[in-house]
């Protein structure tokens, strides 16, 4: 793929546009989701998880939700 340079925003090209409701909306959109999936596959821990107060289970989710994006195994945990 060559490299292309701009000076600024104004001389790269404008992107392409689809119209609202056309069909190929819902094929781009799947197509992006699918390659996210592929890039990053979300991993949940397994098993059921008891929480004794709702307080409890706020803070082990947020600490899941904060776990950096590594790439590994251990980020899951």
């Amino acid at each position: 793929m060559p490299l292309r340079k701009f000076r600024s925003v104004q001389e790269m090209p404008s992107a392409a546009w689809h119209e609202p409701l056309d069909p190929r909306n819902l094929r781009l959109a799947c197509d992006l989701s699918a390659l996210a999936t592929r890039l990053r596959p979300r991993r949940f821990r397994s098993g059921l998880h008891k929480y004794r107060s709702v307080e409890e289970a706020a803070r082990s989710r947020e600490r899941w939700e904060n776990v950096p994006v590594t790439g590994t195994e251990a980020d899951s945990q």
